[in-house]
């Protein structure tokens, strides 16, 4: 009896060790951050566990979902019902109503969590997973690029914020079509006591853009606090105004139909059908984000900027800082009136480090000329001196003995007429709206063409502006203009025009496949789309023209035909992947840009976002941000509330009649406010200007002290206010004296004693 009780002892207890790495309720914590899984697979706490009594961020009346699958067929979401954790593994398994099991690996570090989807078996028609929402309880700032929800007042200061750790998972819903959230306003008050809604709206409420939906200043249309612009839905707010954040990732294996715009709501950007690339190997599974949570104010350059190095995600740098840095902030040199005698100098006594050269046309990418802009043995010599005309190398090179870099403006994929891939003889690695068959063989005269299926035929090309002259379709080598379908058999396409963009009229044979082709705009930017492996080889081009003729500086206008091809942020993340990883190769170091737009796909790798210009951004003589338009309040909200410069624009022409106390308080907001912009220089009125010295010496000194990290944040605090002027002076290497002014520049009273940041700041 003795001995059956001991085996039967040994039994048991063998049986709890067995057991006692699976738990159905957990808790993880990083050094600022706890959250609690229960035994649904549901977080029902997070706390800052910095503060006494641990602050909580997660809603008692709205749990989160760890993961979400999506069957985009059906458009319908499961949620967890049920719970295992596996301590030994650190893995979650999660069970779904539709019978899937996802098994996460929950890794904590010490400033985050990181969660992967290890498996989903079986996937019973799942295509897409989604990592939340994670639901807070924080109203203040929604950063909806990266996914962040920020509470920045000192009584608060806190953070909880997501990142992506591959490039296949990408902010925003399960449920974005295209994977490019709606360009749109929603209603948000940051605080609802010093700006409280109007009883005539709500928080969440949706509202389009304004104007005619095709000049994109008059997009910006709400100057009210609470209209806040969206580039993105990686965080959203609830009609209380929480704020959740959110992730997602996809299977690309298999192509599927979209009914996109990024501005679906105004009548001239109304969507089009989209047949998407199947991308065979890009998949859901090894799903991977950051989940952190820390003080607001220390958050960027404590834990972001040590999740970007710890994942090695992409970590451009300038003057040896991180991109995203406030002491990396610089403005740069933008040209007008093409010459460049000066252009050097001035930038140089600026302490810019980098020339837009604007005033020349769009860089078009044309890979005949395989990255030699100006010819094989730069004979062309577009930039124009007193002393004779140079090529971009040169130029490049005459910068570079001053440290300072060159850059033109592309119009990123937009394959224009007359360009390798696009006329007179296209590609065959176009990317297309609808794929269709010839019914009847045609000769190089005829203008009948029958289609197979008249599906979404009738639609005009792109979503953007609907051009009727891009309207187009492909058939072998011959690019061919139609406007409109038969409603009846035999299905014709009308009001052809053969051997269009100057492409060769063939025969065509039945059954040969039509191609209804993905294009652009118009003004200029006229072009057809890239499919992915084409616009790889376009990002691949960019380097070369870069290692070729010595630019460093890229000004990407219509960035947002990256998303044309259906796979929204995915396709921009991997066009700048394939772009930095081209330039590392050919031993260019990360090439510094800006562009049309800032997404979650650009985020990581684009330094700056100078858009727009002039009293649209930041107007210095009524000292407000936009006062033609809400550009401006648009552009600083977005950015501001997800950790990026805001830009002011091409703005603030040295001009005859500059001031230097104006330029004094452009330098105060951006420092204070975190900003870069772009100086425009014409040779001719720089010139012009009696202070042009004056102006050079006040910007370069505060240029200076920025890159000294000599601003505490209380100083940028006062800084930020535009009704208030300052003087800022050199008293020796690494110390400023910082003055209180008045509008004129007079009546200067000491403010505060400035070192750089390895110095003492006295009050």
């Amino acid at each position: 009896m003795k001995l059956s009780f001991f085996r039967a002892a040994v039994l048991f207890f063998a049986a709890i060790l067995l057991v006692s790495d699976l738990f159905a309720q957990q808790d993880f914590s990083t050094d600022y951050f706890r959250i609690h899984v229960n035994n649904k697979g549901w977080i029902t706490s997070m706390k800052n566990i910095t503060v006494r009594p641990n602050r909580e961020f997660s809603p008692a009346d709205k749990p989160s979902p760890l993961l979400c699958l999506y069957d985009s067929k059906q458009k319908v979401y499961y949620q967890p019902t049920k719970a295992r954790y596996i301590r030994q593994n650190k893995t979650l398994a999660l069970e779904y109503p539709n019978g899937s099991v996802a098994t996460i690996a929950i890794v904590p570090q010490k400033k985050y969590f990181r969660l992967t989807l290890q498996s989903l078996v079986p996937r019973n028609g799942i295509d897409v997973i989604q990592w939340g929402d994670y639901h807070t309880n924080i109203t203040n700032l929604l950063g909806e690029i990266i996914g962040v929800a920020r509470d920045t007042s000192e009584a608060v200061n806190y953070a909880i914020g997501m990142l992506a750790l591959n490039d296949n998972t990408l902010g925003g819903t399960a449920a974005t079509i295209a994977d490019a959230a709606p360009f749109q306003y929603i209603i948000h008050t940051p605080d609802s006591k010093r700006f409280p809604l109007p009883d005539s709206l709500y928080e969440g409420q949706i509202f389009t853009l304004g104007g005619d939906g095709i000049s994109d200043v008059a997009f910006y249309s709400h100057k009210a606090p609470w209209y806040r612009i969206m580039y993105g839905n990686a965080a959203m707010v609830d009609r209380k105004g929480n704020i959740s954040i959110v992730y997602q990732s996809r299977d690309r294996s298999f192509e599927r139909e979209v009914y996109y715009s990024l501005i679906p709501n105004m009548a001239a950007n109304t969507p089009n059908h989209l047949q998407v690339q199947p991308l065979p190997g890009i998949d859901y599974i090894g799903s991977s984000i950051a989940l952190w949570g820390s003080a607001d104010s220390t958050a960027l350059m404590d834990v972001i900027q040590q999740i970007v190095l710890s994942e090695k995600l992409p970590y451009p740098t300038i003057n040896g800082k991180w991109v995203k840095d406030p002491a990396a902030y610089v403005p740069d040199a933008i040209t007008s009136g093409n010459l460049y005698d000066s252009t050097i100098s001035y930038t140089s006594r600026l302490g810019f480090k980098t020339i837009s050269l604007y005033d020349q046309q769009f860089l078009r990418p044309d890979r005949g000329n395989n990255g030699y802009i100006d010819g094989r043995y730069f004979e062309k010599k577009p930039l124009k001196l007193t002393s004779g005309n140079v090529s971009h190398k040169t130029f490049a090179d005459m910068a570079a003995q001053y440290g300072i870099t060159i850059g033109r403006t592309p119009i990123t994929t937009a394959l224009a007429p007359g360009t390798m891939d696009a006329s007179p003889v296209p590609s065959d690695s176009l990317c297309y709206q609808q794929q269709r068959l010839l019914v009847k063989g045609i000769t190089p005269t005829d203008t009948v063409i029958v289609v197979d299926d008249p599906a979404h035929l009738e639609e005009i090309a792109s979503w953007e502006g609907h051009c009727a002259d891009l309207n187009m379709i492909k058939i072998g080598k011959e690019l061919i203009h139609y406007l409109g379908v038969s409603s009846e058999k035999p299905y014709r396409l009308l009001n052809i025009k053969r051997g269009y963009w100057s492409t060769t009229p063939s025969s065509h044979t039945n059954g040969d496949t039509i191609y209804k082709l993905q294009v652009t705009i118009n003004y200029g930017y006229d072009g057809l789309i890239p499919n992915m492996q084409l616009q790889d080889k376009i990002a691949e081009y960019y380097a070369d023209v870069c290692a070729i003729n010595g630019l460093r500086y890229y000004d990407f206008d219509g960035q947002e035909f990256l998303f044309n091809n259906g796979h929204g942020y995915y396709s921009a993340k991997r066009f700048f992947r394939k772009m930095f990883e081209r330039a590392a190769a050919l031993g260019i170091p990360a090439i510094r840009f800006t562009g049309a737009t800032l997404s979650e796909g650009s985020w990581h790798y684009q330094s700056i976002w100078n858009v727009g210009s002039g009293k649209n951004l930041y107007d210095v003589d009524t000292r407000e941000w936009g006062s033609t338009t809400s550009q401006g309040k648009d552009l600083r909200d977005a950015t501001y509330a997800n950790y990026f410069p805001v830009g002011m624009g091409s703005n603030f022409p040295i001009k005859a009649h500059s001031k230097v106390e104006d330029y004094e308080h452009v330098q105060a907001i951006s420092v204070g406010v975190g900003t870069t912009y772009s100086l425009a220089l014409n040779q001719q009125d720089v010139e012009s200007c009696p202070q042009k010295a004056a102006i050079f010496t006040a910007i370069s000194t505060w240029e200076a002290a920025r890159a000294a990290n000599a601003f505490p944040i209380w100083v940028k605090k006062v800084l930020a206010d535009p009704l208030l002027s300052f003087h800022l002076e050199s008293v020796g290497a690494g110390n400023w004296n910082l003055y209180k002014t008045n509008r004129d520049g007079s009546d200067r009273k000491l403010f505060v004693r400035l070192k750089s940041a390895d110095g003492l700041i006295k009050k």
